[in-house]
């Protein structure tokens, strides 16, 4: 289930393979955010079937900035990259 906050990974385009973290959710798309290449004021949509979802979501807090949501998804990319 893709919803604000839940980090997901892409499985195609140029940012294949990168964990990014879904802001909206609209009609078969996502706008999804990693603080760098796509901050939070300039969104990347994406069709849902381009897109896994992980088992990890970001607090509130976490997705405010930039910089605390680039902090978040460094921590959990090393967590999953780990695991796999």
């Amino acid at each position: 289930m893709l919803e604000r906050g839940r980090i997901v990974k892409s499985l195609a385009g140029r940012d294949k393979g990168y964990y990014l973290a879904v802001m909206q959710v609209e009609n078969g798309c996502v706008l999804l955010c990693d603080g760098k290449e796509r901050p939070i004021d300039r969104p990347k949509s994406k069709n849902t079937r381009h897109v896994e979802a992980t088992g990890f979501s970001l607090s509130e807090t976490e997705l405010a900035s930039d910089r605390a949501l680039r902090k978040a998804l460094r921590r959990l990319s090393s967590e999953l990259n780990v695991n796999t």
